[in-house]
C-alpha cells in the first residue's frame, strides 16, 4: 500500500518536498471533494484503454483481465461505500489517480501499466464529456415529466378564456391552453437545446495525453467506438485545451434556468391577490413567521431565485477560460465546481417546477370576472372592420376612437357601442361607407373572439386543441416507450 507521506507519483522529478508536505497545500490542489462523482466514467475510460493497450501489444491479456477485474471491483466498493470509500485520499488529489491508486494495490505492476500513453488531461477532458452525456440523459427525463405535468394541467383547465399581456397590460383574449402551450414551446426548446449539444461535441479527447500525442502505436478508434463519443479529436493541443462542451452544456443549463424563472414569475404574479388566476397546491407555498394568513409562493420564488446560480456558474466558466494559453491549465480544475453545480441546480428546480404544475388549477370564476375589462376584442374589431374593406391602419385609427369614446361613456365593453356611434367614427376617420353590420357582435367578446382565431399556431381555441393533440400524442408516446424500455 502507498503509505501517505510518500511522494506522490507524478512529482519523481522534484528535489524538495511534494504539495502534500503542506497542509493548505494540499487542501489547495485536491478536487477529490467534488470530481468522485466522475469516478464511473473514469472506470469506463480506464477499461476502453485498456483494452485498446492489450489490442497494439502494450500489456498482456493477462495484465487486462487484472485491471478489468479490479476496476470492476472499485466500481463496486464505490457504489457500496460511496463518500466512505477509503480509497478518497486528499492526498492523491483527485479521481484518477485515487482510482488508479486503489487498483495498483490491487493489481500491482498490471495496474502501473494502465497509465501507458495517457495523461491526467486527455483522462479528465474524457471523463468530463462521459458525464456530460449522462447528465443530459437524466436532464431529458425531467423535462418528460415536466412535459407531462403541463399537458395534464391543459387537459384539466386549458379551454378556461383568459386575458393575455404584453407589457404586463392586457392585450388580447385566449384560452389558458394557448399560455401552456407557450411554456411547453419554450422549454422543448431547451431540451433540444441540450440534444444539440450532445452532438456538437461527439469527439473522443482519449490518446490526445499531456499535450502532444504519443510516440507509442495507440489506436485511438479502438477506444472511441469501444465508448460511442464519436471519432478521436482531430488535434491533440486542442483536445485538452478544449471546455467547450462543459460551456455548452452550463449555457444550455442556464437557458433552461431562465425560461424556468419567467415562468415562476409568471405564476408568482397569477398566485397573488390581485390576479387570483391559479390557486397553488399547499405543498409548495410556506406560511409567514408572523403573518397567520400567508401564504408564499416560495417554492417559486426560489426557482426563480436560484437561477442566479446558474447564471453564476457560466460566468464563472467563462472567465476561467478567457485568459488561458492553449493546452492544460490547471485553471481547468475549476470546472467541474460549476458544471455539476449548475447541473444540480437546474435538476432539482424541473423537478420543483414538475411538481407545482400537476397540482395547480386555474380559478375558472375569478379570471370570468374581469374579462370585460381591458377592451380584449379591440383587435378583433379591427379585423372585422378590415373584412368589411376597412385599410388595417384606419380601422385600427377607427377602434383606438371607438375605445376613447368607451372612456368618455363610462363603458366597459365594445359591444356597448351602437352601429351608428361606430359608423360615425369611420366617417370621421375618412372611410366611406358604414362597415358595422349585424353580424358584428359575434366578433366581440372574449369568449368570442377565442374561438374565431385561425392562423397555424394561435393562443384560441383552434390553436390550442390542435398544439395540445400534439403534445398528447408526444407524451403517450413517451410513456409507451418507457414501458418498453425502462432504462
Amino acid at each position: 500500500m502507498t503509505q501517505p507521506n510518500a511522494p506522490k507519483p507524478w512529482e519523481h522529478a522534484k528535489s524538495g518536498g511534494d504539495s502534500q508536505a503542506d497542509d493548505l497545500a494540499a487542501r489547495f490542489v485536491e478536487s477529490i471533494s467534488y470530481d468522485r462523482r466522475l469516478y464511473r466514467h473514469d472506470i469506463a475510460g480506464s477499461v476502453a484503454h485498456a483494452r485498446m493497450l492489450e489490442s497494439v501489444g502494450l500489456i498482456s491479456a493477462d495484465d487486462l483481465t487484472a485491471i478489468e477485474q479490479g476496476l470492476r471491483e472499485i466500481e463496486s466498493e464505490i457504489d457500496t461505500q460511496g463518500d466512505a470509500w477509503p480509497g478518497w485520499r486528499v492526498e492523491l488529489e483527485d479521481v484518477h489517480m485515487c482510482i488508479e491508486a486503489a487498483l495498483v494495490e490491487k493489481t500491482g505492476d498490471a495496474g502501473r501499466k494502465l497509465h501507458t500513453g495517457r495523461s491526467r488531461n486527455d483522462q479528465v477532458a474524457l471523463d468530463l464529456k462521459l458525464w456530460i452525456e449522462d447528465a443530459a440523459g437524466q436532464l431529458g427525463g425531467m423535462f418528460d415529466k415536466l412535459f407531462k405535468s403541463f399537458v395534464s394541467l391543459a387537459q384539466r383547465d386549458g379551454r378556461i378564456v383568459m386575458p393575455s399581456y404584453t407589457h404586463l397590460q392586457r392585450a388580447q383574449p385566449i384560452v389558458v391552453g394557448g399560455e401552456l402551450m407557450a411554456w411547453l414551446s419554450a422549454f422543448d426548446r431547451c431540451q433540444r437545446r441540450v440534444a444539440a449539444l450532445r452532438t456538437v461535441n461527439r469527439r473522443n479527447p482519449l490518446g490526445s495525453g499531456a499535450i502532444a500525442g504519443s510516440a507509442l502505436p495507440l489506436d485511438r478508434d479502438h477506444t472511441a467506438a469501444a465508448l460511442n463519443v464519436g471519432s478521436p479529436t482531430p488535434n491533440s493541443i486542442d483536445a485538452t485545451a478544449s471546455r467547450d462542451a462543459g460551456l455548452d452544456y452550463v449555457y444550455a443549463l442556464s437557458m433552461v434556468a431562465m425560461t424556468l424563472s419567467r415562468w415562476a414569475e409568471q405564476w408568482i404574479i397569477y398566485a397573488s391577490t390581485e390576479f387570483g388566476f391559479i390557486t397553488l397546491d399547499g405543498r409548495y407555498t410556506t406560511g409567514s413567521s408572523m403573518m397567520p394568513q400567508k401564504q408564499n409562493p416560495d417554492m417559486l420564488e426560489l426557482i426563480r431565485g436560484r437561477c442566479g446560480n446558474v447564471y453564476g456558474s457560466l460566468v464563472a466558466l467563462l472567465t476561467m477560460c478567457k485568459g488561458l494559453p492553449i493546452a492544460y491549465n490547471r485553471d481547468m480544475q475549476e470546472d467541474k465546481r460549476h458544471i455539476f453545480a449548475a447541473h444540480d441546480v437546474v435538476i432539482d428546480c424541473l423537478d420543483m417546477a414538475a411538481r407545482i404544475v400537476a397540482t395547480t388549477s386555474f380559478n375558472e370564476a375569478r379570471i370570468s370576472d374581469g374579462l370585460d375589462r381591458g377592451f380584449l376584442d379591440a383587435t378583433s374589431l379591427a379585423e372585422y372592420l378590415v373584412t368589411k374593406g376597412v385599410p388595417f391602419r384606419t380601422a385600427h385609427q377607427i377602434v383606438g376612437a371607438a375605445v376613447r369614446l368607451c372612456g368618455e361613456r363610462g363603458l366597459d365593453k365594445l359591444s356597448d357601442l351602437s352601429a351608428a356611434d361606430v359608423n360615425a367614427l369611420s366617417r370621421q376617420a375618412a372611410f366611406d361607407g358604414e362597415p358595422w353590420g349585424d353580424d358584428m357582435h359575434d366578433h366581440l367578446g372574449p369568449a368570442g373572439v377565442v374561438a374565431r382565431y385561425q392562423s397555424s399556431g394561435n393562443a384560441g381555441l383552434s390553436g390550442f386543441e390542435a398544439q395540445l393533440a400534439a403534445w398528447v400524442s408526444r407524451t403517450e408516446g413517451q410513456d409507451a416507450k418507457e414501458q418498453t424500455d425502462p432504462s
